[in-house]
């Protein structure tokens, strides 16, 4: 059965969706999208008994656009969510800027998740590859919110990923636009991470319309027994 609806957390109204019954899993879109991106995942997730919530990050998808954007607040938002819906160490999935606040969740607020699983997410700005940031920045002066976000942040470190505790596969397409180099690295700062590169998969073909990565969040989480 799938419902949704809105609650109030750190000064922001967010729009979410949940299905489902079971143990809970969140799942976090990436920039400018909605939880529609992630529907296929949610739905795997769902057929295998998970209760699962889409969260529409801040400012985006039906939520009210806001001035100007920061990792470290979704995450805060995120944090908050998970504590008014009495959640306990739930499962988190996120995908590019949602794998961010993922990872930044638990840097600010340890203990947090119970499991994090990441596909094309960065922990700085050099993270990214093909000149993107560059081509983002041709925008100049005119740069939209969200994209100076990604220009500007995230600014967390390695040191930082190794303080991280509960499991984490952190994956990327084979060509994402993610560094290779970059993820591997951020798999392997974290004490009980695990690397996975996609085959034949760029930054959304595994998620946009696609079951796929769906498939891997539950494989995962069945080998961690969660």
């Amino acid at each position: 059965m799938r419902s949704s609806g809105t609650v109030r957390v750190n000064g922001q109204c967010l729009f979410y969706v949940v299905q489902g019954n079971g143990r809970p899993v969140i799942l976090l879109h990436g920039n400018g999208g909605s939880n529609y991106d992630l529907e296929p995942t949610a739905a795997v997730l769902e057929a295998n008994g998970y209760l699962v919530y889409s969260i529409d990050s801040r400012g985006q998808g039906m939520n009210t656009p806001v001035k100007e954007y920061h990792y470290t607040d979704m995450a805060e938002d995120v944090y908050q969510f998970i504590r008014a819906q009495g959640l306990i160490r739930p499962a988190v999935f996120g995908w590019s800027d949602g794998g961010n606040v993922a990872l930044q969740m638990e840097v600010l607020h340890p203990g947090t998740c119970g499991m994090i699983i990441t596909s094309g997410s960065n922990i700085f700005p050099e993270g990214v590859g093909f000149g993107v940031i560059d081509s983002f920045k041709a925008h100049a002066p005119n740069i939209p919110p969200l994209m100076q976000m990604m220009i500007d942040e995230p600014t967390m470190t390695f040191q930082q990923m190794e303080q991280i505790k509960c499991p984490a596969l952190i994956c990327a397409g084979e060509s994402d636009l993610i560094l290779e180099s970059h993820t591997r690295q951020i798999a392997q700062s974290i004490p009980n991470g695990q690397v996975l590169i996609i085959r034949d998969a760029d930054h959304s073909s595994h998620i946009m319309y696609n079951s796929r990565m769906g498939q891997i969040v539950v494989e995962y989480l069945h080998r961690m027994k969660y």
